[in-house]
């Protein structure tokens, strides 16, 4: 990561495809993103996974697909498939390059509010640090375990994830310290062995009398959530935490625009007893999900 490349939304597709280049010779793999800024959705042979997933991701499959699929699982250092004809349609649609820090070496500590920076400032050792949009990234030498809202404002960025690539940033690069370590423990999915790890009391339905502000039909609305329900509980082994944060940002970006009240408050219900059916302890998944629905950011899932 030594040279300097600001990506940014106007560029034209050949200058994304040149930083994709430039980070694959440095070893970071790499892959486009569309607008949005997230990954390429999958081709119809992967969609569902029903490929059974490529080789690299948490359980290993057969998928060989020579697409941009599987998200940051797709993200690679080699030239030939970053500028082949199957990657040529997502280069000419992407606004950005992201790499998967992983894959490199690197974890990424994305600090997305001001109140984040300063908590990162009192209690992190330094390292090289990258101004964003919204924050810094802090990047650390080493790989962990990722996830999403292991504190306000803070999301970890390593194994299986993707970061966006805003340029090297600076400041000397040191070791993955222990405190960042310890942010991720137990955030993610513990398998449970005699039933869930707590369980979460009844709740009421979503319906229109619980969302008389809301500009959506309760079919729209009950539709997404399932969708959203159905990949928290496909994540048996880990990443359901994480997985819930993301649902729970997503439906709440979908209601940013209503008047209110949206029943926002039942619908994170759903989502935390679906993390809680996995194994994930509910003080996370709760956490997970609050600060999810706090986003408001509207990102897809």
């Amino acid at each position: 990561m030594t040279q300097p490349t600001v990506i940014g939304r106007a560029r034209p597709a050949p200058d994304l495809l040149r930083t994709a280049l430039m980070l694959a010779a440095h070893g970071i793999p790499a892959l486009p993103l569309r607008a949005g800024k997230v990954p390429f959705g999958n081709c119809p042979t992967c969609t569902g996974n029903a490929c059974g997933g490529r080789p690299n991701m948490k359980t290993p499959g057969p998928c060989q697909c020579p697409g941009v699929c599987h998200a940051w699982a797709a993200a690679t250092t080699d030239p030939t498939v970053l500028a082949s004809a199957l990657w040529a349609t997502a280069w000419h649609q992407a606004v950005a390059v992201a790499y998967h820090p992983g894959g490199a070496g690197l974890t990424v500590v994305d600090l997305d509010t001001p109140a984040a920076v300063a908590w990162a400032r009192g209690s992190l050792p330094a390292t090289r640090i990258l101004v964003t949009t919204r924050g810094q990234h802090w990047i650390y030498r080493g790989v962990m375990q990722s996830a999403n809202a292991v504190r306000p404002g803070v999301d970890i960025k390593s194994h299986m994830a993707y970061a966006r690539w805003l340029g090297p940033g600076s400041g000397l690069l040191t070791d993955l310290p222990a405190a960042v370590r310890a942010l991720v423990d137990r955030e993610e999915t513990t398998p449970a062995r005699d039933g869930v790890v707590s369980s979460v009391p009844a709740r009421g339905k979503w319906s229109v009398s619980v969302a008389t502000g809301c500009r959506h039909t309760e079919r729209y609305v009950r539709t997404g959530l399932e969708r959203g329900l159905t990949m928290v509980r496909s994540h048996t082994e880990s990443g359901a935490s994480s997985q819930a944060f993301g649902v729970a940002r997503f439906l709440a970006g979908q209601h940013a625009q209503c008047p209110g009240p949206c029943g926002l408050d039942v619908l994170a219900e759903d989502i935390v007893a679906a993390a809680v059916s996995v194994g994930v302890p509910e003080p996370y998944a709760r956490r997970a999900v609050t600060n999810g629905l706090n986003t408001r950011h509207g990102a897809a899932v």
